[in-house]
């Protein structure tokens, strides 16, 4: 019998059903996300926290050997040097429970999303414009 996959209506509700430790992690990280990106909502999506803000800047997540930040490949080719003691694959960086949160890191790339979240709907914004002058 297939198990079905656990849904959250929202962020307190995922991190509630963690264990203190591994919730302990993500809380920290969920703070410096809003510390970060005040302006960033807060839903679940793809069953994870995930922050929005002209389109989602990053999800986080928990897994049985480690928590992880999911924020695109751009963010991972970006911080390529940083990210050199961490286990990372196209999209996600994956943090040791054994570890803290690399708080500074973290922010840095948030802020780096966000950034690029706003240059990309501020270019989607006049490709609209300038169609809407030629019609």
């Amino acid at each position: 019998m297939e198990k079905k996959k656990k849904t959250y209506s929202n962020v307190d509700e995922y991190l509630f059903a963690l264990p203190d430790s591994v919730r302990e992690k993500l809380e920290k990280m969920r703070k410096v996300i809003k510390k970060t990106a005040p302006e960033a909502e807060e839903v679940i999506s793809y069953g994870m926290p995930a922050y929005k803000y002209h389109g989602i800047i990053a999800y986080i997540g928990a897994a049985k050997k480690h928590y992880a930040l999911y924020a695109y490949p751009d963010s991972i080719r970006a911080f390529n040097e940083k990210l050199k003691k961490y286990e990372i694959s196209k999209g996600t960086i994956k943090f040791p429970y054994d570890k803290p949160v690399p708080e500074k890191l973290v922010s840095e790339i948030i802020k780096y999303r966000v950034k690029g979240n706003i240059e990309k709907s501020s270019a989607k914004e006049e490709i609209k414009r300038k169609t809407r002058r030629k019609v």
